[in-house]
């Protein structure tokens, strides 16, 4: 068995992107395994200015780790996650006083599945050979878990890895997998290459587990399945469950959803509608990001830091170097990054002609900063309206719009959720900008005290605190 050791290293966290970067016009650059996952090579990267990519790297280091009385279990009052503010807590996380002692490496092994043999990849993605899952594993007979990264993220994506180790350190078997709407699961695992349906994509989901666990089913003993996934994968993972009520592969002994939306169509609709609070709104994002790039290395030229590590983010928030405005410009503008991704890798995988000219066959050396360009500049509006819901109504003739968007949220599966009320749980935060306050009153109705609600957190931003990943882990005992 080949195996690896997951370190606490970024460069070991997302070995598949050392040092690839894309320029584009306006100044936007952006880490290319990061945000726009379908770049080429290092080897094909001598066209593209590389001038910024350090202090791009820093901040969307920071960006990234976005994109969160009734019954219903709120935190303990003495809850000391610090960050009242919900974009900041969004952005800058867990301080790492307050994250738990996990393993500094943990033996893994990397998976490359074949969820369609006959499936070739386009020369644009000649480095694409399968979806790309981390496997975890006990050398005795354990619980497994698959856990399910959200929008836009890989299979190692840092809360991902944190949520592995914390599980491998209590006695879990543990498979992640990348979100639907990543290019490497849209290349690799999704039937429709059109991802955004959640019923669709939850069973692209399903089929990948199910590679997954035919490929390690040799080398490991499972006692139980279990399913958990935050954000995005969240909501996805409640339907996946559903699909297995039926197929019966697993039977999943728990589920757990942290952060998830409660109706999909509208959590990305409020995540779309923070760049209209970019001066000048989501058309002047490439001189917003500009200007925050220079407060940044400024900040960090002028400082008594020496490391970009997790000290350095939190004095950011302490000296508050971004107004309230300008983080939620951030978290959106990342959105909008990893939603061009999406669009570019689907639009190339379906021959939509969206983006690329219609039966234009990108090489691996081709530019592609005139696609990002474009890419980035189209909304969650523009490829809900133009791509997703035009290929649902070949697939559903006469499902109408607001029929579609009300089938992308938990009230669709609520009677399932209903019947099966000891598998479910819930973790959400009171200031996630990504539900309003009726939602998680919802949640709350729907879950009663299997709801663990926080008070602060924002989106995720709260996902790495000791207490949280101790109440994850208990979930599943």
């Amino acid at each position: 068995m080949i195996t690896e050791k997951i370190g606490a290293t970024e460069a070991q966290r997302h070995g598949d992107s050392p040092g690839r970067a894309l320029r584009i016009q306006e100044g936007i650059s952006v880490l290319a395994g990061r945000a726009f996952v379908v770049i080429q090579k290092e080897s094909l990267i001598s066209s593209v200015s590389l001038s910024l990519c350090g202090l791009t790297s820093f901040l969307l280091l920071i960006v990234s780790l976005l994109l969160v009385p009734l019954p219903g279990r709120a935190a303990d009052a003495g809850y000391n996650y610090p960050i009242p503010g919900s974009y900041e807590a969004t952005i800058l996380g867990t301080p790492a006083k307050l994250m738990p002692e996990l393993p500094v490496q943990i033996p893994t092994r990397q998976l490359v599945l074949k969820v369609f043999p006959d499936r070739k990849s386009p020369p644009v993605f000649f480095y694409d050979e399968g979806l790309r899952c981390t496997f975890a594993y006990q050398s005795q007979k354990a619980p497994l878990v698959f856990l399910v990264a959200g929008a836009g993220a890989g299979d190692r994506a840092t809360k991902l890895m944190t949520m592995m180790k914390a599980f491998y350190q209590a006695g879990f078997h543990v498979i992640t997998l990348p979100s639907p709407t990543h290019a490497n699961f849209i290349i690799s695992a999704s039937q429709s290459r059109i991802p955004g349906d959640l019923t669709e994509d939850s069973a692209d989901l399903y089929r990948a587990m199910e590679t997954a666990w035919k490929q390690v089913a040799v080398d490991i003993e499972v006692s139980t399945f279990n399913l958990c996934g935050y954000s995005l994968g969240g909501i996805q993972s409640a339907f996946v469950a559903k699909l297995d009520e039926e197929r019966r592969v697993f039977n999943f002994r728990k589920v757990l959803m942290i952060n998830p939306p409660v109706n999909l169509y509208r959590s990305a609709t409020r995540i779309e509608d923070l760049l209209k609070q970019i001066p000048g709104g989501a058309k002047k994002q490439g001189v917003f990001f500009n200007r925050m790039l220079s407060k940044f290395s400024e900040f960090y030229r002028y400082g008594n830091n020496i490391a970009i590590n997790d000290d350095f983010l939190y004095s950011i928030y302490t000296e508050r170097l971004f107004s309230r405005e300008e983080t939620a410009g951030l978290i959106g503008l990342t959105y909008r990054i990893n939603l061009a991704g999406l669009i570019f890798a689907s639009d190339v995988m379906t021959n939509s002609g969206y983006v690329v000219p219609k039966n234009k066959v990108l090489k691996h050396t081709d530019s592609l900063s005139d696609y990002f360009l474009v890419s980035s500049h189209l909304s969650f509006y523009d490829y809900f309206n133009e791509c997703l819901y035009p290929y649902i109504q070949k697939q559903r003739p006469g499902l109408s719009k607001q029929a579609f968007i009300e089938s992308l949220s938990l009230k669709s599966i609520e009677g399932y959720l209903e019947k099966s009320p000891a598998k479910f749980g819930v973790m959400a935060n009171e200031n996630d900008f990504v539900v309003n306050g009726a939602e998680l009153d919802y949640l709350r109705r729907l879950f009663g005290e299997r709801a663990r609600i926080y008070p602060r957190g924002g989106h995720l931003g709260n996902l790495e605190h000791r207490e949280n990943l101790a109440y994850m882990v208990s979930f599943f005992k």
